[in-house]
């Protein structure tokens, strides 16, 4: 019987055959995984290199350092025990710092809210406000997607809310939105431009929810230049705005914006403006008398609206022909009519008559509220009778004037 000799396998062989067919790594230390801290001296964490020591290496020697002072404990203290020698090494730890210190928290001052552009012109001779909205970059995300459904509105402070509200479109999905929309205030006067505030508020809109506050901007109207253009782009901000209705206002759905203290006291109320044209046509044989449109009217409904129609009357009484009444607008404060009527009157009976100018908020079943009117007339003041002096000097042109709506009711029954 012949017996088979078998060779002896040391242990070693056999781990290193069967168990690491690799190359033996060494394995990693505790203090790996646990770095200490220790106040050393600064020569023993980063001595300088010697005449043997190759600049390569040197660079793996102090990523190796950062990354080992960026771990459990204090950042601060991490950065004051990690002395920076060049500029390499400086931008390395503030990264490292920077990704430590958003791990840590959560909190939504780490978020930027992004940037607004806009222009604004004020063109003195329309007594018009223009706002181009253009873009914002960087928004805030609001939607659980990671992205929101931005849009733009725009308040004149102090002034009733829904009275001086412009809105852009809304667009979905983006943080980087592009309107390029241009909207308008009409009726803006020099002391406007004075005493009032613009608010640009950027809103994520929610179709099953409360829309959401982004940011704001406020820019103070004294600070445009007439008849010139400015273009803005400026960083939102936190600041929410608040609201005090007045008894008054709160009982007919009229919130007014509490304002800055240098603005001045938002709980003036305002009637409106309404803009008027008067021609005297010499070939008609007539005065022809435009209702072009009103601003920033007083809500008289529930709602925070009105359902303004105008009225004017030529005084002394001529008959049926000497009232007029344009078509009621619902639920807004800005109405535009753009509606002409004609009195047939001699040039020479014109100076004696008085025109009554009065808007109406119409309710059905119930008689119409009394919002405000305007008087032109040889004995009217102010910008009235410049208007109407205008009208009478100059045939056969259209004179068109701002006037400020005033409470006094004229006397005119409401039918």
């Amino acid at each position: 019987m012949t017996v088979r000799r078998v060779e002896k396998v040391s242990i070693q062989e056999h781990m290193a055959i069967d168990v690491c067919p690799g190359p033996i790594r060494p394995i990693k230390q505790i203090s790996d995984y646990f770095p200490r801290f220790h106040h050393f001296p600064p020569a023993l964490i980063s001595p300088k290199p010697g005449p043997t020591t190759s600049h390569r290496q040197n660079e793996d020697q102090d990523r190796h350092e950062g990354d080992r002072s960026v771990g459990q404990g204090n950042t601060n203290d991490c950065w004051e025990m990690c002395p920076v020698k060049d500029k390499r090494r400086t931008e390395f730890h503030r990264e490292k710092v920077h990704e430590a210190d958003e791990d840590s928290y959560d909190s939504d001052d780490a978020t930027s809210l992004g940037t607004l552009e806009f222009s604004l012109l004020f063109d003195q001779k329309s007594s018009a406000l223009h706002c181009s909205i253009y873009k914002a970059k960087g928004l805030k995300p609001m939607d659980s997607n990671g992205l929101a459904d931005p849009y733009v509105k725009m308040h004149l402070l102090p002034g009733a809310c829904k009275a001086n509200k412009l809105r852009t479109k809304t667009l979905h999905n983006t943080l980087n939105p592009v309107w390029n929309e241009a909207l308008t205030y009409y009726g803006i006067t020099n002391e406007d431009m004075v005493r009032k505030t613009l608010r640009l508020c950027v809103c994520d809109e929610d179709k099953f929810g409360r829309n959401e506050f982004i940011g704001e901007i406020r820019i103070p109207l004294k600070k445009l230049t007439p008849n010139q253009t400015k273009n803005f782009n400026i960083c939102l901000e936190r600041k929410l705005l608040t609201k005090q209705p007045s008894t008054m206002n709160a009982i007919r759905g009229m919130a007014l914006y509490e304002e800055d203290k240098e603005i001045g006291d938002s709980s003036v109320e305002e009637r409106g403006r309404i803009f008027v044209s008067l021609c005297y046509s010499s070939q008609k044989r007539g005065l022809i008398v435009g209702i072009i449109r009103c601003v920033h009217l007083a809500a008289m409904d529930s709602n925070g609206y009105s359902d303004p129609f105008v009225k004017i009357y030529l005084r002394p009484d001529m008959g049926k022909k000497s009232k007029y009444k344009t078509s009621v607008k619902k639920k807004t404060l800005n109405p535009e009519f753009n509606e002409e009527f004609f009195y047939e009157i001699r040039h020479d009976e014109l100076a004696k008559k008085t025109l009554d100018i009065s808007v109406w908020d119409y309710d059905l079943g119930m008689s119409n509220d009394f919002i405000g009117g305007v008087q032109l007339g040889i004995n009217s003041q102010g910008e009235c009778l410049k208007h109407w002096f205008e009208c009478l000097k100059n045939k056969d042109k259209k004179v068109e004037y701002w006037h400020t709506l005033i409470k006094e009711n004229p006397d005119l029954s409401d039918d």
